[in-house]
């Protein structure tokens, strides 16, 4: 759920007692502030501010790849260098790791795209 941002109402320009380029610049004005907070009424509404009211992405997961444990450690066979078996085991959970925190970063983004969207 979303929170709601708190606006007070913009008042109503004067008709009289004001000259025409300050009812003018008033007038932008207030229609720029409620284009802004979303109280004009704007149908698509593509006008309104992003505001901390409006996110609510919590921070992703502690990465958890936080060095690669694989070492490039090898053998000779035949004249064919080799990785060892143990470090291309640590290799597998190291890229698995990585595609594991890709992917929990990539969720966060996405959550957060579609609340700066609204």
């Amino acid at each position: 759920m979303v929170a709601q941002s708190r606006y007070t109402a913009v008042p109503a320009v004067p008709l009289v007692g004001v000259d025409e380029w300050q009812s003018q610049i008033l007038n932008a004005l207030k229609e720029n502030v409620e284009l802004l907070t979303g109280t004009r009424g704007e149908a698509d509404q593509a006008s309104v501010a992003v505001n901390l009211a409006r996110l609510s992405v919590a921070a992703p997961p502690v990465q958890g790849m936080q060095r690669v444990t694989a070492v490039g450690s090898g053998a000779t066979i035949s004249g064919t260098n080799v990785p060892l078996f143990e470090d291309y085991t640590k290799l597998l959970v190291d890229v698995q790791q990585l595609a594991n925190d890709v992917a929990n970063l990539r969720a966060t983004v996405d959550v957060l795209i579609i609340q700066l969207r609204g």
